[in-house]
């Protein structure tokens, strides 16, 4: 296993995460693709919040299943919980420190398709 540090853009939250990473994803569903994001799919007991807690908003939307977390402070998305694996998070691999993306290889996750609960849900 390696461990990483991850932070949020003015540092109010803090993680660590202990897992191997071998694949990055992307998604092209409305949020994923607003806040363009890479992530890195890892099991919830890999994840420890060292500091920030407080500063964390829970974002949801459609099934409300899938939880998104961002820093109320500086707004940088830092992780959330799956909606298809809810007992694994995806991590933002822009906040990891010193993590090389150019080492893992990138799927394209079809997000746009899958099912919407709430047809009226408008993003703006």
């Amino acid at each position: 296993m390696t461990t990483y540090l991850g932070a949020c853009h003015c540092g109010s939250v803090k993680f660590s995460i202990n897992s191997m990473i071998t694949e990055l994803t992307t998604c092209d569903c409305t949020l994923c693709l607003m806040r363009n994001a890479v992530m890195a799919r890892v099991p919830e007991q890999s994840l420890k919040v060292i500091e920030g807690e407080k500063f964390l908003t829970l974002y949801q939307w459609n099934t409300f299943r899938a939880k998104h977390y961002f820093c109320s402070q500086c707004g940088i998305y830092v992780f959330h919980r799956k909606r298809a694996m809810p007992d694994h998070f995806g991590i933002n691999v822009f906040c990891l420190t010193g993590f090389d993306m150019t080492s893992v290889a990138v799927r394209a996750t079809d997000g746009a398709n899958m099912s919407l609960v709430n047809s009226s849900f408008k993003t703006h």
